[in-house]
């Protein structure tokens, strides 16, 4: 059965208060009026599932830390030169559901699917990476050309891990099974599984290694991660523990050597400069912890850019 909580906005007139009680996190950046109203272009879905998560636990409050911190995120974005309000950004209330990552994938599928039907652009706030499946779905559905685009740490490409098929560790593998290509960097943790896949599917698989990203200097490793990206709409699905644990310390399965600020930013930039179209995404395994507010903020700072170069490219694309 799925379930609907409801969150309220905070008080005051800037969407800025740090006086939220726990459990009613606000809009994302804190809109309020025409900005986060029934037409805005802009969608957040907060989706606080966890069922299958195997180290630390606590990815189900993530959406909650996440919309929290994005209080305090500046509406203009440097890297983009713009702004998600001038779009406005609706925060729908977040999907609780009991069931397994296989039913959730269904339910996701029809609920994105029919924000995509109707010209929405799509963050989804995880949560476990397992809720990414039904999200690409949609989005292949609507786009048989689609791409994803991945950032994480573990290629997740496992046929079964820890006595499910369809778990965080195998997410990208039924991703791969139902005909959508990805394109993965900051892998650093993988298994030899994983490893044949990537030598006997090339077709559909392809990867930049974080150990190739550290041997390049700052603008190389964006070119890397350009260079193969294969051509198609693109759909965004990072997952923090990509990123280098200096800038996200907060998550469930912790690798050394990660992804770092520049090349990631610049990655949604140059997706932007370059006309990419992106559909929408999503942003998983933020795991939050008391006093170290720090990942919650970059998570929220992603966030923000995600949503931005998928909202930049709707409007390329619309006109």
């Amino acid at each position: 059965m799925l379930h609907f909580a409801v969150w309220l906005r905070p008080g005051g007139k800037s969407g800025r208060n740090r006086d939220m009680e726990i459990g009613n996190p606000g809009a994302f950046l804190g809109f309020e009026g025409e900005a986060c109203g029934p037409q805005a272009r802009g969608v957040v879905l907060p989706v606080p599932y966890e069922a299958t998560t195997t180290y630390q636990k606590g990815t189900g409050a993530a959406p909650l830390a996440i919309l929290e911190a994005s209080q305090q995120v500046e509406f203009y974005d440097e890297w983009l030169e713009d702004e998600a309000r001038r779009f406005g950004v609706r925060t729908l209330p977040p999907v609780v559901f009991p069931g397994p990552p296989e039913a959730l994938a269904e339910v996701l599928r029809q609920q994105v699917g029919a924000l995509l039907d109707r010209e929405r652009v799509p963050l989804i706030l995880g949560g476990e990476h397992s809720l990414s499946l039904g999200p690409i779905l949609a989005a292949a559905d609507r786009h048989p050309d689609l791409v994803v685009l991945h950032l994480d740490a573990h290629p997740d490409l496992r046929d079964r891990y820890e006595g499910t098929a369809y778990g965080h560790g195998c997410v990208m593998r039924r991703v791969m099974e139902a005909g959508v290509r990805i394109h993965a960097f900051g892998i650093r943790a993988i298994s030899p599984e994983e490893r044949e896949l990537y030598q006997s599917q090339p077709a559909s698989l392809s990867a930049v290694s974080a150990r190739r990203l550290l041997a390049l200097s700052p603008v190389q490793r964006v070119e890397a991660v350009l260079a193969s990206l294969p051509d198609g709409p693109l759909w965004l699905s990072f997952d923090v523990d990509g990123l280098d644990p200096g800038l996200v310390m907060s998550t469930g399965t912790p690798e050394p050597g990660g992804v770092d600020w520049f090349t990631v930013s610049e990655v949604l930039a140059r997706l932007d400069e370059d006309g990419r179209r992106v559909l929408g995404g999503d942003l998983v395994e933020l795991l939050p912890q008391p006093g170290l507010h720090a990942s919650d903020f970059a998570t929220a700072r992603l966030a923000h850019r995600m949503l931005l170069t998928a909202l930049r490219s709707w409007e390329r694309h619309a006109s």
